[in-house]
């Protein structure tokens, strides 16, 4: 698969070039949704189902720092996409120097923070009973290398912005596999069980900074850049902020929603409905990369062509990743509705979890097939700079809509109540995001044509 240079964002046949940027970006995702799946079905099978649990209370706080940088990374890349479409070398370079330096700040700050109350954020994301110690344990370590994961996500984007899906692509390869062959070494051969388990990822972080910091010293980045770029400057800063607010309040919601529904399933069913979401969180992280895929690689595409003033290229874009996933995300509704028993059974072989999983899976995936509309639409918004609208449509689907249905259903409908409230929001946060997505084309892309 050949390449993609920043100008050929610009001149390729839409059709192809979506294909080019998303089948990197699908397989990049897929192998690191693989890496956490099959990361998940090793400890469950060599350590044991409450390990399963105990990893899932800490992904929200190691989400939320990693998160800074991929927000630092979106909104900064969101700029240098328009600016490289614009021909605008020296602002490209500037806002990376300065995307470098607050990942530095943001990331350290908060990991440092996160350590210092670690007996008071376990137990709030659901860490409670037997899944305290193993959550602790895990949490720790995680947290040591959550700084250098910012740095990752960070420079993925930044590698997506300049047209090169395949070294995007190579940067989220080599840590999943290098995670699982720890994963094999710490938990099976060396028994270290979840520390062993927490050191193989924050291993694997550090061998995919490796790789992104020999990328951008190589002839491959355009992007060369000197002491003189770090220096932060108030313009570049708040648009980097703006935009990468948007991702930055997504994984907040979603560090948030964990928190929320994992007290509220504790409540219902304790470990055992925990370890039902967890299975199923793994899963929608996993199945859904083709989806998330085509999504990424529109970004670049859209703000490209945005920033040169190519808005028929714009257009037919958003109607292009809408129409390709969509395929894919009916595709993946027709698997998980015919097969959730046996998925849960990869996982582990407690019968409860067994038992109550299955459906509990089909009602989280049950909208999935119109998925595709609410995440190309917000991310659209955000690719071509519009921070206002790409934040309220990101936060419709889990702040807006799923946080509250999750409190109102189960006076309903018990525990159920918390999983219907899945498709549910996914259907209402598509429908208002398919409206003010519809008026952008008709009133600012139109128009400009």
């Amino acid at each position: 698969m050949a390449n993609v240079s920043s100008q050929d964002l610009g001149n390729e046949p839409i059709g192809k070039l979506l294909i080019r940027q998303a089948v990197p970006a699908s397989i990049g995702i897929l192998v690191m949704s693989l890496n956490i799946l099959v990361d998940t079905i090793f400890v469950g099978n060599w350590i044991g189902s409450t390990a399963i649990a105990a990893i899932n209370v800490v992904l929200p706080v190691s989400f939320f720092i990693a998160a800074l940088g991929m927000a630092i990374g979106i909104g900064g890349s969101s700029m240098i996409s328009r600016a490289l479409g614009a021909n605008n070398t020296i602002k490209a370079l500037k806002t990376f120097g300065n995307q470098l330096t607050l990942t530095l700040l943001f990331t350290v700050t908060f990991a440092v923070f996160g350590l210092y109350f670690v007996d008071t954020l376990i137990p709030a994301f659901g860490g409670k009973g037997n899944i305290f110690e193993p959550a602790k344990v895990y949490y720790e370590i995680i947290l040591y290398g959550v700084p250098i994961l910012g740095f990752v996500m960070m420079g993925n984007n930044v590698i997506r912005a300049e047209g090169k899906p395949k070294f995007a692509m190579y940067a989220m390869l080599i840590p999943s596999v290098g995670n699982l062959v720890l994963d094999y070494i710490f938990i099976n051969v060396l028994g270290y069980g979840m520390a062993g388990a927490a050191w193989a990822t924050t291993g694997s972080y550090v061998v995919a900074f490796l790789f992104i910091f020999w990328y951008f010293l190589s002839d491959n980045s355009e992007l060369k850049i000197n002491f003189s770029h770090f220096k932060l400057q108030k313009a570049i800063v708040s648009e980097i902020a703006s935009l990468g607010f948007v991702t930055l309040a997504r994984q907040a919601v979603v560090s948030v929603t964990f928190l929320l529904v994992n007290n509220a399933l504790f409540n219902f069913g304790g470990e055992t409905s925990v370890t039902a979401y967890a299975i199923v969180g793994r899963m929608m992280m996993f199945v859904l990369f083709p989806v998330f895929g085509i999504t990424q690689g529109f970004i670049p595409i859209a703000g490209f062509n945005y920033g040169a003033e190519k808005y028929e290229r714009v257009k037919e874009s958003i109607y292009t990743a809408i129409k390709y996933a969509t395929i894919l995300g009916t595709i993946v509704f027709i698997g998980l509705m015919f097969f959730p028993e046996i998925i849960t059974k990869w996982f582990t072989s407690d019968p409860d979890v067994i038992r109550i999983t299955p459906n509990n899976m089909r009602w989280a995936f049950a909208a999935v097939p119109i998925l595709a509309l609410q995440l190309i639409g917000a991310a659209y918004f955000q690719a071509v700079g519009k921070a206002l609208p790409a934040l309220l449509l990101t936060l419709t689907r889990q702040a807006i809509f799923f946080i509250p249905l999750m409190y109102i259903l189960p006076v309903y409908f018990g525990e159920l109540g918390i999983w219907i409230a899945f498709p549910i929001s996914d259907v209402l946060s598509t429908l208002v995001t398919g409206y003010f997505l519809k008026r952008e084309i008709n009133k600012t892309l139109v128009d400009k044509i």
